[in-house]
């Protein structure tokens, strides 16, 4: 996932702080999957339905594992230490450039969709504190994400030294645990009263595509691969591959129970972001959402300093002046926020993410990295699998690209949903789905 930013850097693993067990190691692995890209797990569940989504969610969770192992496998087939010394190694200066493009984009992307959360998720939290209305400044996500960005996110971006801003890992997770139990007791506690939208429980959906990439934005990992490889005390593929299995293990557990009970309370109204779901008067979810809030603010200047870090290696020759950085600090910064202000539908900024950049970064670049070094040939032995996985990378950014352009889906934008007016609430939970659709319609046609 991309709550560790330090990970995306052109690290070398040999820079890593100390050595650390296998535990050590498994914590830090998992930390980096379970994160901000979680909060969209449960409509990507919404897009290729309950049944297929798992199935597709259990599927990029084996290619996340797989493809981990084999960017290690490839560095040592190659004698690099980082995934840009063994894309450079194997496809040269331009196959470091592609690398270094997808490395921009996916944490710029994703400080947009930071913003986006924070505009939609802390203004909830201002309007349950007495006196502030619909109509108060704090109430809009426009002023939100601006005195965000300009107390908080800007000047923490400045920092030239990301160890300042490296110790929230710790409070990351924790805060990811508690907003998992606070989405599993709302299961239990509000989602028999919203009754399930037509074929909630069919196997498929047609736009099953565009939930890989959502998946796939929220997997994503193998840029610390190397780094947290370095760090074991004994760094062997053996010991390697012992951490990942436990890893992706554990993070796909949790992640599938958040995303199965935030889409069973739902169904087919789950929203790209899922606090969007709950009702503004449900102070338990405001808690989640004040949660979340905090580790959305937290990390934004982590994204930052890795855009910056591939302007600097790119143009700069790695070494920025002062006045440099504080330029092109606040060129990337104000271009998210920007976009975030004109922007404001999560989902798709979470499918073209994943399509665009998380899709090459897990399923294609590591492959064909591995497929050139191998002395095999592609679609012989354990090649096979490999090249399925490269097949299966291009075709899920294609198709999934161009269907989120295409099809895009349907947001809330902020709007308070059908079932948490209260004069409807007890009328919900007896209504058949027909007369509430009804209700759905007429209270839509009010507002």
């Amino acid at each position: 996932d991309v709550d560790d930013r330090k990970a995306l850097l052109p690290t070398r693993a040999e820079d890593a702080a100390g050595k650390g067990s296998m535990t050590s190691a498994s914590f830090n692995f998992i930390n980096s999957i379970i994160g901000s890209g979680i909060i969209g797990l449960p409509y990507s569940l919404n897009q290729a339905g309950l049944p297929l989504g798992l199935i597709l969610l259990m599927a990029v969770a084996f290619i996340t594992d797989y493809s981990i192992i084999l960017l290690i496998r490839g560095g040592n087939l190659s004698g690099t230490d980082s995934y840009q010394s063994l894309v450079h190694s194997t496809f040269g200066f331009a196959g470091y450039i592609v690398l270094s493009i997808l490395q921009f984009l996916y944490p710029f992307i994703a400080m947009i969709s930071y913003n986006i959360i924070t505009g939609d998720t802390l203004t909830k939290v201002f309007l349950r504190i007495p006196g502030v209305g619909p109509d108060n400044m704090f109430a809009e996500r426009h002023f939100v994400i601006l005195a965000s960005t300009v107390l908080f996110t800007l000047p923490l971006s400045l920092y030239r030294n990301i160890e300042k801003l490296g110790k929230v890992s710790l409070v990351s997770m924790v805060l990811t645990l508690v907003i998992i139990v606070i989405v599993i007791v709302r299961a239990a506690t509000l989602g028999p009263h919203i009754p399930p939208t037509e074929n909630a429980w069919g196997f498929a959906r047609w736009n099953a595509i565009q939930a890989v990439g959502v998946m796939s934005f929220a997997f994503i990992c193998h840029h610390n691969s190397f780094l947290i490889y370095g760090s074991l005390r004994e760094p062997t593929l053996g010991n390697w591959t012992r951490v990942t299995h436990l890893s992706v293990g554990l993070a796909v557990l949790l992640s599938a129970v958040f995303a199965v009970a935030g889409y069973v309370t739902f169904t087919g109204y789950t929203q790209g972001d899922i606090f969007e779901n709950y009702c503004r008067n449900d102070d338990l979810a405001t808690f989640a959402r004040f949660c979340y809030g905090i580790s959305i603010v937290t990390t934004f200047p982590l994204e930052c300093f890795v855009t910056r870090e591939v302007v600097s290696n790119i143009f700069y020759d790695g070494a920025l002046s002062n006045s440099a950085h504080v330029a092109v600090t606040f060129v990337i910064v104000s271009v998210c926020t920007a976009i975030s202000l004109a922007y404001d539908c999560l989902g798709i900024v979470l499918e073209i993410n994943g399509v665009l950049s998380a899709t090459p970064l897990m399923f294609i670049i590591p492959s064909a990295c591995f497929l050139k070094l191998s002395p095999g040939r592609w679609f012989h032995g354990e090649n096979i699998i490999v090249s399925a996985i490269l097949l299966v990378g291009v075709f899920v950014m294609v198709v999934g690209l161009t269907m989120t352009v295409m099809y895009p889906q349907d947001c809330s934008h902020g709007a308070e949903l059908f079932y948490c007016l209260s004069s409807n609430l007890s009328i919900v939970a007896t209504t058949p789905s027909s007369m509430v659709l009804q209700l759905q319609n007429s209270t839509q046609n009010v507002l």
